[in-house]
């Protein structure tokens, strides 16, 4: 299995798993960041399926603390998306694709959050960026949704992850939800970065989105410069999954726009 090796701190080094996607060498890659409990097997065939259809090859990891990554080194901070954006991703980026090859980030949830961090420090490779259900602060629906999760998985409703994230299930799902509805985390806000974003944006969210409201979207847009926004309707907090076919389109449109 490739991994790649990230040093978070002097002395301090973790493997990442990642994937490679095939696809045209002209074309920009096509990085996929994924949810809070996430990881590169639960984007299902999502990222295969929009590769083929732009051409683009693609590359899914699993952050630190997820799927076949090693696990959490530490407890996690009220910064760690953050972290993943300005110091994990950048590596990734660094050992899995040539030099100065153009990419666009797809984050979703978490992996939004990550993908807008990311582009706000203007990467000379980020052509664009699109995101599914990303936050840039905490809104009282998103706290909601996690006190639901987080008594389904007191409940052993939520058992299926650990096919996912094996024996670092338990340690990674109360990393979520600990951090999230810490008192610290109530203040979190990335709105301030938004405008430094200059790469063209998309951002998805569906209607019915229980972890977070319009309002996301609309701060989103409002901040970064010439950014597309599209609300989908019946769908949640899983656009790719519950509104493929509309969002395969979306994002295709959006990359042959761009590549």
């Amino acid at each position: 299995m490739p991994h790649v090796r990230i040093d978070f701190a002097v002395g301090e080094a973790c493997h990442i798993y990642y994937e490679l996607i095939d696809g045209q060498a002209e074309k920009p890659c096509l990085v996929f960041l994924h949810e809070g409990l996430g990881c590169t097997a639960m984007w299902k065939d999502f990222p295969r399926r929009l590769c083929e259809i732009t051409g683009c090859p693609g590359l899914l990891y699993d952050r630190l603390g997820y799927g076949l990554s090693d696990a959490l080194q530490h407890a996690r901070a009220t910064d760690y998306l953050h972290r993943y954006a300005l110091d994990e991703l950048p590596q990734v980026l660094a050992h899995a694709l040539p030099a100065q090859q153009p990419y666009i980030l797809i984050g979703h949830s978490d992996g939004g959050s990550i993908a807008l961090l990311h582009a706000a420090q203007q990467p000379a490779s980020l052509l664009g960026i699109i995101t599914e259900a990303a936050h840039v602060f905490v809104e009282t629906v998103t706290l909601d949704g996690i006190r639901v999760a987080e008594q389904a998985y007191a409940d052993g409703k939520l058992r299926g992850l650990s096919k996912y994230h094996g024996d670092k299930t338990e340690q990674i799902f109360k990393a979520w939800s600990d951090t999230w509805l810490t008192t610290d985390f109530a203040k979190w806000n990335i709105e301030q970065v938004l405008p430094s974003i200059v790469c063209p944006a998309l951002i998805l969210q569906g209607i019915d989105d229980q972890y977070g409201t319009r309002r996301q979207v609309d701060a989103i847009v409002e901040a970064v410069p010439g950014a597309r926004m599209q609300l989908l309707e019946q769908c949640g907090h899983t656009p790719h999954q519950e509104q493929a076919t509309a969002v395969l389109e979306l994002m295709n449109a959006f990359i042959q726009s761009q590549a």
